[in-house]
C-alpha cells in the first residue's frame, strides 16, 4: 500500500500544477496535450509517445531522459503516470524528459485503435517485444521506434546538455528492454551514455542453448516460496534442456538466438548479440514477491524452460550470463513488490538507477 499512498499524493500535487508547454514547465498528465508523434522511416509512418517535454523544442535545461516501455496491454498512458511521479519523488522532473512510447498493434488478438499512418506492430511470436517487422509497414521493425526516440534525445541542437539516457521497462516492457539492450544498433553512435533497466519480464533471449535445471532455487515449489528471501537467490545449476524434444522452439528467438530470420535482429550475428549483452550497462530489477503466475505470466514451454517464476528466471539468467560470459550487471530484489510497475519504479533505491546523477 505504501506506493499507492505515495502515487496518490504525487498525482494530486501534479494535478494542481499548470500544464504549460514552455521549456520551464513539464507536461505531467497522460492526456493528448502530453503526446506527440514520432515519424519513422521516410514517413508518413508514425508512432505515438507520451512525453513530459517536446522532443523537437530546444531545451538546455534537460540533462537526463527516461524512456519507460509499457507492458503487454500497451498502456503507455499508465506507464507515463508511473514515470512522472517517480521523477517528482526523485526531484528530477525539472531536468529530465520522460517518454512513454505507445507500441500499438492491430494484429491478431490485439485490437488497438490506430490513427492515420500509425504503425501497427505484430502482437504474437516475434512481436513488438522482440523487434518484429511491422504488420502495416514491412520496412520497419519495432526497435526502429526506440532507435528514433534515442536519436532525438541525443540531438545536441535540441538537448545540448543531455548527459544520460535510461531505457526502462516492466513485464512485457522488460522483455523489450532486455532484447533491445543486446540488439540495438545505435548505442555506440549517440554520443550520450545510455543504460538499460529490465524489470520483471516473463522471458529473456538466452545467449546459448543451456538452461537452468529444475533443482535447488529453480525447483518449482522452492521458487514459489522464494519471496521470503530479500537477497537474490544464487543456487542454480545449468545444463542441456531436458525437454528439448517436446519443446522444439525453446531456443528460437525470442527465447534464444536461433532462427532470427526476420525483423530487427536478422542480420546481427550471435556473437555480436552476446558481446552487446555483456558490454552495455544494465540493471535487472525483480520484485521480491513476483513468484506467482499472475499478470500475463508466460507459461509456454519456451518460457518455462527458463525457470518456474519470473523472479527465478531473472535470478538464473543474470547468474548465468555473469558466470559464462563475464557480464557484470547489477541485480536488485525490490522489497515488498510483486508484479507491479508502480511499486518497482517508485521504490527509493530504484530511483537513482532510473534517474542517474
Amino acid at each position: 500500500m505504501r506506493y499507492l499512498i505515495l502515487i496518490t499524493a504525487v498525482l494530486l500535487s501534479l494535478s494542481a500544477q499548470p500544464q504549460a508547454q514552455s521549456p520551464a514547465a513539464a507536461c505531467t498528465k497522460a492526456t493528448d496535450a502530453c503526446t506527440e508523434w514520432v515519424a519513422l522511416g521516410s514517413g508518413p509512418a508514425r508512432s505515438l509517445i507520451y512525453r513530459s517535454r517536446s522532443l523537437d523544442a530546444r531545451n538546455p535545461a534537460i540533462q537526463r531522459a527516461l524512456i519507460m516501455i509499457h507492458g503487454t496491454n500497451r498502456n503507455a498512458d499508465a506507464y507515463f503516470t508511473t514515470a512522472v511521479p517517480a521523477a517528482f519523488v526523485a526531484q528530477a522532473l525539472d531536468d529530465t524528459v520522460i517518454i512513454s512510447p505507445r507500441i500499438a498493434s492491430q494484429s491478431g488478438s490485439c485490437k488497438d485503435a490506430l490513427a492515420a499512418n500509425e504503425v501497427s506492430w505484430s502482437c504474437t511470436g516475434d512481436s513488438w517485444r522482440s523487434g518484429c517487422t511491422s504488420t502495416s509497414h514491412p520496412d520497419l521493425a519495432s526497435f526502429d521506434f526506440i532507435d528514433q526516440i534515442l536519436r532525438k534525445l541525443a540531438n545536441k541542437n535540441t538537448f545540448p546538455n543531455m548527459r544520460a539516457i535510461v531505457v526502462a521497462g516492466h513485464s512485457a516492457g522488460g522483455q523489450v528492454v532486455a532484447r533491445y539492450q543486446m540488439a540495438n544498433k545505435v548505442h555506440e553512435t549517440l554520443g550520450v551514455p545510455v543504460s538499460y533497466v529490465v524489470a520483471n519480464p516473463s522471458s529473456y533471449a538466452w545467449p546459448d542453448a543451456m538452461r537452468v535445471s529444475p533443482v535447488d532455487d529453480a525447483e518449482p515449489a522452492a521458487a514459489k516460496d522464494g519471496w521470503n528471501q530479500t537477497a537474490p537467490h544464487t543456487k542454480f545449476t545449468y545444463g542441456p534442456f531436458n525437454n528439448a524434444a517436446s519443446c522444439a522452439g525453446y531456443n528460437t528467438w525470442p527465447f534464444g538466438l536461433e532462427k532470427r530470420t526476420g525483423g530487427y535482429t536478422a542480420k546481427t550475428s550471435d556473437d555480436q548479440l552476446r558481446k552487446q549483452l555483456v558490454s552495455r550497462p544494465t540493471t535487472f530489477l525483480l520484485g521480491q514477491v513476483d513468484t506467482l503466475p499472475l499478470g500475463g505470466f508466460d507459461s509456454s514451454c519456451g518460457a518455462m524452460a527458463q525457470g518456474p517464476t519470473r523472479r527465478a528466471r531473472g535470478e538464473a539468467y543474470v547468474k548465468y550470463i555473469s558466470e559464462k560470459f563475464g557480464a557484470r550487471h547489477p541485480i536488485m530484489i525490490v522489497d515488498e513488490c510483486g508484479h507491479n510497475n508502480r511499486c518497482v519504479y517508485t521504490t527509493d533505491n530504484v530511483l537513482p538507477v532510473i534517474f542517474p546523477k
